[in-house]
């Protein structure tokens, strides 16, 4: 969604008035843990990872910020002048926008659509929280692995991530990803190479999710 279509005329022109936009490369850094927010975040191109990372270093994936939608934790951090709580990363090379704070008060208060974003900001970043929950609660990590294959893959069928990034993405090391990513090929619902998994067969993975559901 193009975030200034549904903006009135005066909004437009504030909107574009107040905005820096700033350009990441996929894997830079945009927000570090600690830091000050004195602004919201829009995604006008690419995916932004939030993430926090444990005493032991590992990376567990939080939620991700899609093109059209703003940071929920970013939000809170500014309007209650808290520090950032979690990490941000661009998950592709991404332009972001950056609305001072102040400036985004006004347009909070004079615009639907910017109303609509942070309302629609904060029950998805729940919804993923409680579903992300849910799911390490209710499925082994074989299962939840399994899910972010399917969930993932291209029209393809191939899913173009590193057993880094699964490990980032699901809370654990890049060693317990590759034994199970062993036992999936030895089983042969899936091929892996570097920076590439081919899904084999999407019923066998689709079997496995739904085992003990």
């Amino acid at each position: 969604m193009d975030i200034t279509e549904k903006l009135t005329d005066s909004g437009k022109r504030s909107f574009n008035q107040y905005m820096i936009k700033k350009q990441f490369e996929r894997g830079s850094q945009v927000i570090l843990k600690g830091d000050c927010v004195s602004g919201v975040y829009f995604v006008l191109e690419g995916t932004l990872r939030v993430f926090t990372i444990s005493a032991d270093g590992r990376e567990t994936t939080l939620y991700k910020i899609e093109k059209g939608d703003t940071c929920i934790l970013a939000l809170n951090s500014f309007f209650s002048n808290l520090l950032y709580p979690a990490w941000v990363e661009a998950d592709q090379d991404s332009l972001i926008a950056i609305i001072p704070g102040d400036s985004y008060r006004l347009l909070f208060a004079k615009e639907p659509v910017i109303q609509d974003i942070t309302i629609r900001a904060l029950s998805s970043a729940v919804f993923g929280l409680m579903s992300e929950l849910d799911l390490r609660h209710s499925q082994s990590l074989e299962q939840r692995l399994a899910r972010y294959l399917m969930t993932h893959a291209s029209s393809e069928g191939k899913v173009f991530k590193t057993q880094q990034n699964f490990a980032s993405e699901l809370g654990t090391t890049r060693e317990v990803i590759g034994r199970f990513m062993a036992q999936f090929a030895k089983q042969k619902l899936i091929t892996s190479q570097r920076g590439v998994v081919s899904l084999l067969d999407k019923d066998g993975l689709r079997k496995l999710m739904m085992e003990n559901d």
